[in-house]
């Protein structure tokens, strides 16, 4: 039978009592007072014997300690009517010191010295730690009542959010573009508020649900769309809540979760970053006592220990599935991996439809050309585009949010807001024009690329001087070799423009490089798009969901070929894109001309200069 532990305070009294009973009892009695109280008879008499070193006379006393005294004391005697009595000290050879000063208590003093800075030092240790506890769960931890004087009795509790049924606020109809996902999760759905059915067949619930995609996809909404649909409870915690600085915390949370979650199933156990605490064990071994190994240990224990019959359903999400344990993952654990991407264009309309429910927009506004320009934009940033098209409304002074506003917010969010205040010469603008046509130009000329959108040389908080968009007439799923190639032609036309009219090079197509090299380089070592190598992989991609770092898998002379591969790749974009504009040089000072004067120009209006007559000589000088 366990016996209930004493709280640590209790003893910290124990302590502090034997430590005042040393105090008052043993201390005095090795503690010699340096003050000794004599007769005024003996005070003469060593004045006589001149063994008076030094002597200080105050109104009722007088205070002289003797001339080679081992003790050090100091004697007190009382004053008397003596009116000869300083001449005969001043004969005997006595000095006049300072006034005594008298000593405190001996006990006194030994209690404040001692206590003053333990008092101190427990104070502020108290205060520190509770910093520390608010920042690691919450005030809930520093309760006296369950435990330790410290308030450690919660520091393994779960520090989930429960929500109780529709408490989560969100169903299935608040989840748009993620078709698929959400019919997987149907079924879970199905499976909590009808449990019979599936027991009558005899099929068995995936004990958990690992829901992969990239950021802002609506992995979280889509877990507290489920618990609102199924109207059971919703625990929902992050993974790096589970691991912090207590040694073993970590895994009395997850154990503490999955009591909670057994108590009140039917229920939903979401866990959102689960790569927090899941990471690929080491195989050497080494880490055997890392906290983030134990709790990893144990939410695999209890994850075996539950019965999904139960109804306990866990969900969880990452954008790292690749760095996961592999028995994290493995059926009888997370059984059903449910992929959570980017939306498509039917997707992304139905988003931005979805959150404009809750702003006022005008009737006319087409959700179809706003979801062609924001290709490979996620959930989260349609939604800030709505919002931020809405925050251009109110800065307008208009009641209700126009086309205008989302074309713009598209900008907002990917080149960030206009620099209105930027000085910029008249020659980097002109550069600046001519480096934008450059793209368009070589773009239109292209039969494999996007129509040109919009073309703008005002510059951008992001750091762009301007840009040229172009968007896509339908939704593209395969990339050929012909687009790919044909788009490093438009990342090259910037600088071949620069090149063909200024005879010089600018850093503005730092940017450009960058894309294109990267294009050029996935045609080689991933795509199968080179001659030379063929169909071979080359290069390994990690993190798909996070930008996709890359590696190269393959000899240092290969890697040494792989450049010089991308180097002629690029060479040979840029030539043909030079060419084009060469071709094309009349146009490309008309319409640098017209952008320059304009500074903001629409598709429709460079393709009709385009395909008019040139008004314009070549000869002008820049």
């Amino acid at each position: 039978m366990n016996k209930q532990k004493k709280p640590l305070y209790r003893y910290y009294t124990i302590i502090l009592i034997v430590i005042m009973a040393l105090n008052f009892i043993v201390f005095p009695m090795f503690q010699q007072s340096k003050l000794e109280t004599t007769n005024y008879s003996d005070f003469l008499n060593k004045i006589e014997e001149k063994k008076i070193d030094t002597v200080q006379i105050e109104n009722h006393n007088i205070f002289y300690t003797l001339k080679k005294d081992s003790t050090d004391k100091t004697y007190k005697t009382g004053v008397m009517n003596d009116s000869d009595l300083v001449n005969r000290l001043d004969k005997s050879g006595a000095k006049f010191g300072q006034v005594y000063q008298e000593q405190m208590n001996p006990i006194l003093s030994s209690l404040i010295s001692f206590f003053l800075p333990l008092i101190i030092f427990w104070a502020f240790g108290s205060w520190m730690f509770k910093r520390m506890q608010k920042k690691m769960g919450g005030d809930d931890q520093m309760s006296f009542s369950q435990g330790s004087g410290f308030g450690l009795g919660n520091l393994g509790k779960s520090n989930a959010k429960v929500y109780i049924g529709e408490q989560t606020g969100k169903t299935f109809k608040d989840v748009a573009g993620q078709e698929e996902a959400k019919e997987n999760l149907q079924e879970i759905v199905d499976f909590l508020n009808n449990p019979a059915k599936y027991k009558e067949i005899g099929a068995k619930m995936p004990k958990g649900a690992l829901l992969v995609g990239p950021p802002g996809t609506g992995k979280t909404l889509l877990a507290k769309a489920v618990a609102g649909e199924a109207g059971v409870p919703f625990f929902s915690i992050s993974g790096s809540e589970f691991v912090e600085m207590f040694v073993g915390r970590g895994a009395a949370k997850v154990r503490d979760l999955f009591k909670q979650a057994r108590e009140k199933a039917p229920c939903i156990v979401f866990i959102d970053e689960i790569d927090t605490i899941g990471k690929k064990r080491d195989g050497a071994g080494m880490n055997g006592n890392d906290e983030r190994e134990q709790t990893l240990n144990q939410l695999l224990a209890e994850m075996d220990g539950f019965d999904g019959s139960k109804g306990v359903v866990l969900l969880a999400a990452t954008n790292r599935p690749d760095s996961l344990d592999p028995a994290l993952t493995r059926p009888g654990r997370f059984d059903r991996r449910i992929p959570v991407e980017l939306p498509d264009l039917a997707g992304r309309e139905a988003i931005l439809k979805l959150h404009a429910k809750d702003i006022k927009c005008s009737n006319n506004i087409d959700f179809n050309v706003i979801a062609r320009a924001s290709a490979g934009a996620s959930g989260a940033e349609l939604a800030n585009i709505i919002n931020e098209g809405a925050l251009l409304a109110v800065r307008d002074h208009r009641k209700t949010v126009v086309q205008k506003d989302l074309e713009e917010a598209i900008e907002i969010v990917i080149a960030g807001e206009q620099k209105k205040g930027a000085v910029i010469s008249n020659r980097e603008r002109m550069i600046v024009s001519y480096h934008e046509i450059g793209h368009a130009l070589v773009a239109a000329k292209c039969k494999n690329t996007a129509p040109v959108h919009k073309i703008t040389i005002i510059p951008r908080t992001k750091g762009a001087l301007g840009y040229t968009m172009q968007v896509e007439e339908n939704e593209q799923n395969l990339l050929s070799k012909e687009e790919a190639f044909q788009k490093i032609m438009v990342y090259t036309g910037g600088r071949c423009a620069e090149e063909l009219i200024f005879n010089s090079i600018t850093s503005g197509a730092s940017n450009d490089i960058e894309q294109a090299t990267k294009l050029a380089r996935a045609m080689i070592t991933r795509l199968g798009m080179s001659d030379e190598f063929g169909m071979t992989a080359l290069e390994t991609v990690n993190n798909q969901y996070l930008g996709g770092d890359t590696s190269l898998a393959c000899s240092n002379e290969t890697a040494t070929k792989i450049d010089e591969a991308t180097i002629a790749l690029i060479k040979k974009a840029h030539d043909e894109a030079y060419q084009i504009l060469e071709d094309n040089k009349m146009k490309l000072h008309e319409l640098a001309k017209f952008l320059y004067e304009r500074e903001t120009i629409t598709g429709e209006e460079f393709m009709y200069i385009l395909n008019k007559p040139a008004e314009i000589s070549t000869k002008e000088e820049y």
